[in-house]
């Protein structure tokens, strides 16, 4: 379990995400060039991409997070893709440097700490899942994100998908919800959340059928 000193939320939910950044950063280290370009779990991103993204993502203040949208004339996809480009190297291992030189940065576009936990987990998992890596972010990282996720929808549409049903993390203190039962790891109930298809064969229980159709839904 990871070991923070500090008991202020936010510190603490900082020190998590800086944590499964360098455990990613450990695991991206060892890829071959084949695989930088391999796909993922997030959409049309190879790694290469997805790991440009994180960076990007811990280098936006509010203020600059607002001038690219406003240039992006507020859609998202247009705004994610010339900040990947800006934090993309000309090599992977470039890259690579780029997102190690980010991994204690606390800059977020917003006070949302649990969504840029969250962001880290779930696109560190975009990336191992489709290579095989079998790393799994500690449990303290991931249930302030399963608690985020099921109260709010944020960059994704993670209460939406679970609304009516009742989650329940068979490895960890993660419970919300009422309704028909969906039970399974808290990474499991994570991803799903986050619409990730290819975590719901990890969970079991009567709602599954209920968020099987969600997600394909998205």
């Amino acid at each position: 379990m990871s070991e923070v000193a500090d008991d202020r939320p936010d510190d603490r939910l900082w020190a998590l995400a800086h944590a499964e950044r360098a455990a990613l950063a450990e695991d991206l280290a060892h890829l071959s060039p084949e695989q930088w370009r391999h796909g993922t779990l997030c959409g049309e991103w190879d790694v290469e991409e997805v790991v440009a993204h994180l960076t990007a993502a811990a280098s936006v203040n509010q203020w600059q997070w607002l001038r690219s949208m406003l240039g992006a004339r507020f859609r998202p996809d247009v705004h994610n893709r010339r900040r990947l480009d800006e934090h993309r190297g000309r090599t992977p291992a470039e890259t690579l440097d780029r997102f190690r030189a980010v991994v204690t940065s606390t800059t977020a576009p917003s006070s949302h700490t649990p969504a840029y936990l969250g962001e880290v987990v779930v696109h560190a998992q975009d990336i191992r899942r489709p290579l095989g890596v079998t790393r799994t972010p500690d449990v303290d990282a991931l249930t302030p994100v399963a608690e985020f996720y099921a109260r709010r929808d944020f960059t994704v549409d993670s209460r939406k998908r679970v609304a009516g049903l009742g989650l329940r993390a068979d490895d960890g203190p993660f419970r919300a919800g009422d309704g028909p039962l969906v039970t399974g790891s808290t990474l499991a109930l994570v991803m799903v959340m986050a619409g990730r298809a290819a975590y719901l064969d990890e969970l079991d229980g009567p709602g599954v059928v209920t968020l099987r159709e969600r997600v394909a839904g998205v």
